[in-house]
C-alpha cells in the first residue's frame, strides 16, 4: 500500500491509499477518486513532507509552513484575556449559574479543580482547558498567580 497526498482543483487537500502507483493512475482515469469535501474528481498528487528529509534548519514547504507557533500562542492568550471575564477560582460556580439560567451567558475564564471539572462534565457543560504561559515581562509570574 502507498499513501498519496492529494488535492482537488478547489484546493482541498486529503490523503488516499492505493495498492501501487498504477492503481492510483487507473482510479484517477476512471474518475473514482473524489475530494471528500466537495466531491470534485479532478485531483492531483501533491508533494508530501512525510518521509522527506530536508537540510538542517529548513522548514517544510506547504500551507502554514511559516507559522510562528509562539506568536500564535501569544495571540490566543491575548484574545482570551481581552474577551473573557476572569472569574478566577469561581469558574465552576459561574459556569453552573450560566448553565441553569441564574446569570446571563458570557465568556469566562478561570481555574477549577478536577472535582469541579467532573461536576461540570456530568451536568453537560462544555469547557476547554489550556495552559497559559507565564508572561516574560513580569519575571515568569502571571497576574493570576
Amino acid at each position: 500500500m502507498i499513501a498519496y497526498d492529494l488535492q482537488c482543483k478547489n484546493g482541498h487537500q486529503f490523503e488516499g491509499w492505493f495498492e501501487d502507483s498504477r492503481s492510483f493512475d487507473r482510479q484517477k482515469k476512471e474518475g473514482l477518486i473524489a475530494c471528500p469535501v466537495c466531491e470534485d474528481t479532478a485531483v492531483i498528487r501533491v508533494p508530501s513532507t512525510f518521509g522527506i528529509k530536508g537540510a538542517s534548519g529548513m522548514t517544510p514547504a506547504g500551507p502554514g509552513a511559516s507559522l510562528d507557533l509562539a506568536a500564535m500562542g501569544r495571540q490566543i492568550v491575548d484574545y482570551v484575556e481581552k474577551n473573557f471575564d476572569n472569574v478566577g477560582a469561581d469558574f465552576a460556580e459561574e459556569a453552573l449559574k450560566m448553565h441553569y439560567g441564574v446569570s446571563e451567558p458570557r465568556n469566562i475564564r478561570g481555574v477549577s479543580t478536577p472535582t469541579e471539572e467532573a461536576t461540570l462534565k456530568s451536568q453537560g457543560i462544555n469547557f476547554f482547558k489550556f495552559p497559559v504561559p507565564a508572561k516574560a515581562e513580569d519575571g515568569g509570574q502571571s497576574s493570576e498567580d
